[in-house]
């Protein structure tokens, strides 16, 4: 009985569901409104419809349980009371590898297609392993903390204090398991971590600030790579902008809780030329985290893949030269622009540092794709450009 109330409930879920909105965002709202689900209640609802969503596009003609069934076997390691009662023969079988797995599921669905899945690798960054990617949607990426400098030892401690598993990842990144609950084992008052994906953190390897360098964050969103930046090198002279002036006011509080007061903060469309705001500044050293289609990002936001449009690929590559062209005359020469997309599209990436060396006459230093999917983290792409002098 409990087994078919959840499915009900996923069903429920999926019906209510306005594709245009985060998973993230829409969960805890159903929630309110249904306060009758217990907490473990809602832990399996969120685990069936994400777990959903992780199947991408592949079998669409199935009906939702069917597909839920699928991906339900495909996205976990143990045994759970769902499996066992929908599908016995395959909840036996709930350690297998990903590929056996596929290999079961096809015995029963000859049209499952593991491309299918994410049907755009052909899109995808040269760099990318795209069966390792694919495969990594089965999978919830960890969640990754940045440690302030000095509270290294205070931060394990309260961690090994309540029990919780992490792996040190070096330079104050520590891997936990994702769904951890740290706001109430470190409270957010003690301004002791930043929650910072992996492959984010490993963007600051490409900074290199020097003391006293003037620096502007073009894109800043709530401000991680300015708070990267300022960790690596807490002299500089930085500059931030964004278009909304709504995550510059997070941008804010975040600056002020990790001791960053002195900043210049803008609104800029930067689609437009910036030119009556910026025409007095040259700087050292420019970030430019880059709008994207968020593609490396969407093993946790896994509702993506159903609601992604190819046509966005263009679009953003668009705006993202448009940018690029209104920021980097803005370039000290000699100096360099540090270019970041959370996309795993050749398109918004490769492609990118294309225009900005043939149209913009940036030269390269050096390029990456930062593979989170090998470490159930985000994937990334991060370039170093100089301004020739």
């Amino acid at each position: 009985m409990k087994a078919l109330n959840q499915l009900k409930t996923f069903l429920r879920i999926l019906d209510e569901y306005p594709a245009d909105t985060p998973l993230g965002k829409f969960l805890p709202g159903f929630y309110r409104l249904n306060k009758q689900m217990g907490s473990t209640d809602r832990k399996v609802a969120g685990r069936l419809v994400y777990n959903y969503f992780r199947l991408g596009r592949a079998l669409p003609a199935l009906p939702p349980e069917e597909r839920l069934m699928v991906a339900e076997f495909l996205c976990n390691t143990q045994s759970n009371s769902f499996l066992q009662h929908f599908k016995p023969e395959w909840a036996a079988c709930i350690g297998f590898s990903i590929n056996e797995k596929i290999a079961l599921i096809k015995t029963t669905y000859s049209d499952f297609k593991l491309d299918e899945v994410f049907p755009w690798s052909a899109e995808l960054s040269v760099e990318v392993n795209k069966d390792k990617f694919l495969r990594s949607f089965f999978i919830q990426p960890d969640l990754y903390i940045r440690v302030f400098r000095g509270h290294e030892a205070q931060v394990k401690a309260e961690l090994n204090k309540a029990d919780i598993l992490f792996k040190d990842e070096g330079n104050g990144c520590l891997c936990l398991p994702n769904g951890t609950r740290l706001e109430n084992i470190l409270p957010r008052q003690q301004h002791l971590y930043e929650v910072q994906d992996y492959s984010s953190q490993q963007t600051a390897n490409f900074f290199k600030p020097e003391r006293w360098d003037k620096w502007w964050d073009a894109c800043a969103a709530s401000g991680g790579k300015s708070l990267l930046l300022h960790s690596l090198q807490p002299d500089i002279k930085l500059v931030v902008s964004d278009v909304r002036e709504s995550i510059l006011a997070n941008l804010d509080e975040r600056f002020h809780q990790a001791g960053l007061f002195k900043y210049q903060k803008k609104v800029l469309d930067l689609t437009q030329n910036p030119e009556q705001e910026m025409h007095d500044y040259a700087f050292d050293g420019i970030i430019l985290d880059a709008p994207c289609s968020g593609s490396g990002t969407w093993g946790r936001t896994p509702e993506m893949i159903s609601q992604f449009n190819p046509q966005r690929i263009l679009f953003f590559q668009r705006l993202q030269q448009s940018i690029a062209r209104n920021v980097a005359k803005y370039l000290k020469p000699g100096k360099a622009l540090i270019y970041i997309t959370c996309s795993a599209f050749k398109a918004e990436n490769e492609d990118a540092v294309e225009f900005l060396t043939t149209e913009l006459g940036l030269k390269l230093e050096s390029q990456q794709i930062l593979k989170g999917y090998e470490r159930k983290a985000d994937t990334m792409f991060v370039a170093r450009l100089i301004r020739p002098e």
